[in-house]
């Protein structure tokens, strides 16, 4: 199907744009008061997530109020471990919690990748969003990483530091080795089979990959998500965000994304000159910066786009994903400004090559 707006496509092929795509980590959720409404018609989250309407419902939200480039499925990460049968539950305040968890020999030597058919609900979703869509935008389908979602089966809710997971790293590294490879055979089916959906773009979420020292990072989280990307089929553009993880950037960069998220901790304006002939770059406004005002939101979100520059390949998004508290109104404010900046720059539009932008060695301001 032909889009009617595809800039986040040639974005991620790196081929010029009018003006910076823009779309949001999190973009639909919590800081939303209709979003709000539909959990509470749900009655739950898994309700709402396992639905493939209450999900597609979701999914198109943000979409109305705000003049995206892209929408983001509807679902959670952790869908592949309740798949396993690990037993996925949200508490109000507390977040995710699995029932069961795999810490030990056995419960890993016995884990397996599950059927898809178990997550039809989240393909249904997909491709009810895609008809919904009905060629306006490109969908965004999703998962954990591989490791990120082992953080969450080994300790079994979320942590400040994962302590177990990654004293496990060094007490039984073939048994963590074991885990993730289970999880990215897991992870790459899962995407497949969002693909065959109608997914236009497939992102993996490595939330915890950071928290890896750096050989223990390219080992446990690295390795297996190129395992993934190298399944994908190459018509497919693919996304690769490791939060925390900016000293393996390199090597990020050379696993086979097509575009590398970057949290708010990176200048990008570095980033876009080291990198940004390889792979498109995505990112990086601190999401606490969109606690403040439409004026100094907007401030942000231009100073971003300029530190990028006008060479393609750059899709604007945050560090992260949007807190709840954020106002709507900021979001309105920085979707605007990156589209008027971004088209103010013009752009280019024809085969001159486009300069990247020189570092400054120091990150755009939040």
């Amino acid at each position: 199907m032909t889009l009617a707006n595809d800039t986040l496509l040639r974005a991620l092929r790196r081929e010029p744009t009018p003006y910076v795509p823009v779309w949001l980590m999190r973009q639909a959720g919590r800081y939303l008061p209709e979003y709000a409404a539909l959990r509470e018609r749900a009655g739950s989250f898994m309700a709402l997530a396992t639905t493939p309407s209450l999900a597609t419902e979701a999914t198109l939200q943000p979409l109305a109020r705000f003049p995206l480039d892209a929408a983001i499925l509807f679902s959670d990460i952790l869908t592949i471990p309740d798949a396993m049968g690990l037993g996925l539950s949200f508490a109000e305040g507390e977040g995710p919690r699995l029932a069961h968890t795999v810490a030990d020999e056995r419960a890993i030597a016995a884990l397996a990748a599950p059927d898809p058919a178990r997550l039809r609900y989240v393909f249904d979703a997909v491709s009810q969003i895609k008809r919904a869509l009905a060629g306006r935008l490109p969908l965004i389908g999703f998962a954990g990483s591989p490791f990120t979602l082992a953080c969450y089966m080994i300790e079994g809710r979320s942590s400040p530091d994962f302590a177990t997971v990654r004293k496990l790293a060094f007490a039984r590294p073939d048994l963590l080795e074991r885990l993730v490879a289970v999880n990215a055979q897991a992870v790459a089916d899962y995407l497949r089979e969002q693909i065959n959906a109608g997914a236009d773009v497939v992102m993996l979420f490595d939330t915890w990959g950071g928290l890896l020292s750096p050989p223990a990072y390219r080992r446990f989280s690295l390795d297996p998500m190129r395992a993934i990307l190298a399944r994908i089929p190459p018509h497919v553009p693919t996304i690769v965000f490791s939060k925390g993880a900016a000293s393996a950037l390199a090597a990020i960069v050379e696993s086979g994304a097509s575009c590398v998220g970057l949290d708010w901790t990176v200048d990008l304006a570095d980033a876009r000159v080291r990198h940004g002939a390889r792979v498109a770059l995505q990112g990086n406004l601190d999401p606490l910066a969109l606690l403040t005002d439409p004026a100094t939101v907007q401030h942000a979100a231009a100073a971003l786009v300029q530190a990028a520059g006008p060479a393609p390949g750059y899709i604007f998004n945050l560090g992260h994903g949007i807190v709840p508290a954020t106002p709507p109104e900021n979001v309105a404010a920085v979707v605007a400004a990156v589209h008027a900046a971004s088209r103010a720059m013009s752009l280019p539009h024809d085969d001159r090559p486009a300069t990247l932008p020189r570092s400054s060695g120091n990150r755009a301001p939040p």
